[in-house]
């Protein structure tokens, strides 16, 4: 992993720059102010058709538990990512990084997707989209299942819209029991290449159209059901 201190001003032009070629900027703790560019030698990364659910996943997708929103409150999704809970005390989310990214959020270059129940924000994620190419950058949930809801919506919405990367940063063991695995340096890359060679639809759906868990479980792919 490269931590090179950042000696110029990171603008939001210069993130989307980075990620093109590999990186991804990080903060020690919320309270430091500064950033450095990662590049991990192992990669994660979501293969498209092979998120895994499982059969009570499948069920609570279907059975609409949660109303999935897109680009509803960006503000929400990243405070509740940079929280501290009981089994994660630290957060690299700083106050840059919430700038930086809203920015990117308001041209349209970073999206949220939400996990609602009875009014209150319950689950999310938010990543950036460049090209055909989408970068998860954090995910929270509050209550059982709610983030790996969001996570089914945005990979069936990637699908549906002919992406070709889902990059996950790291492989944790959770992530890994969703479908998550390790690539190298030079395979990442190449995929990254493919991917931002060409255009992907976010909004396969329209934006403000309610997507049903149905719906959203319809367009993923079989194989890992």
């Amino acid at each position: 992993m490269s931590r090179p201190r950042e000696q110029f001003e990171i603008t939001a032009d210069i993130l989307l720059r980075a990620y093109s070629i590999g990186l991804f900027p990080m903060a020690e703790s919320a309270e430091d102010p500064n950033l450095f560019w990662v590049d991990p030698e192992l990669r994660g990364i979501f293969p498209l058709d092979g998120l895994i659910i499982s059969k009570s996943l499948a069920k609570t997708i279907r059975s609409d538990r949660f109303e999935i929103r897109v680009d509803h409150d960006f503000d929400a999704v990243i405070d509740a990512c940079a929280a501290s809970y009981p089994d994660r005390d630290k957060t690299w989310i700083n106050a840059r990084i919430k700038q930086l990214y809203r920015q990117l959020f308001d041209v349209g270059r970073v999206h949220t997707v939400e996990a609602w129940r009875d009014g209150a924000l319950v689950g999310g994620l938010y990543g950036v989209c460049l090209g055909a190419a989408f970068f998860g950058e954090s995910m929270f949930h509050r209550e059982t299942d709610a983030s790996k809801v969001a996570l089914a919506h945005l990979v069936a919405r990637l699908v549906r819209g002919g992406f070709g990367l889902l990059d996950a940063q790291f492989v944790t063991p959770h992530l890994a029991s969703l479908g998550a695995i390790e690539v190298g340096k030079e395979r990442y890359r190449r995929e990254l290449t493919q991917a931002i060679s060409r255009e992907g639809n976010f909004w396969t759906w329209p934006k403000g159209q309610r997507v049903s868990g149905r719906e959203a479980f319809a367009a993923l792919p079989a194989a890992k059901r």
